[in-house]
Parts: structure tokens; C-alpha cells; sequence
């Protein structure tokens, strides 16, 4: 499951990059059907960061991944 999740935060990363920004998975929670993000360089410390975490990289995870239940960063 992290190799997919990994092959979708691939297909965001040039967006954040642009910015001066990046992302890495850090844990997928098969449990709670959670994935955890790290977000990093200009993201990090983003106002629109959360924006981006729920409508962007949320959105393009639950789109490929329909049991995902929320994406979170940590």
C-alpha cells in the first residue's frame, strides 16, 4: 500500500516543488485507514497548507484509494 500511496504523492510533488515546497509518507495507519504526511520546506510552514493538504493531496489519495479515511500531517 505504501508504493501506491507513494506513486500518487509522486504525481503532487512537482505542484509543492514549484513552491519550494515537498512532502514524504510517513506512515500508512491500516488500522485507522490513515496516512501520514510529513510536509517540508516552504509547505511546512505554508498559511495554505492545510488547503493543500485536504483539497489537493487528500483529494488525489481518496480518489485512488477510496478506503483512505483522511490524510494528516505530522
Amino acid at each position: 500500500m505504501e508504493d501506491k500511496i507513494n506513486k500518487i504523492l509522486d504525481k503532487v510533488r512537482p505542484a509543492l516543488e514549484r513552491d519550494g515546497g515537498d512532502l514524504e509518507l510517513v506512515e500508512y495507519d491500516k488500522k485507522n485507514k490513515v496516512v501520514k504526511v510529513r510536509l517540508q520546506g516552504a509547505c511546512a510552514h505554508c498559511p495554505l497548507a492545510d488547503v493543500t493538504l485536504k483539497n489537493i493531496i487528500e483529494q488525489e489519495i481518496r480518489v485512488a484509494i477510496p478506503e483512505i479515511k483522511e490524510v494528516i500531517a505530522v
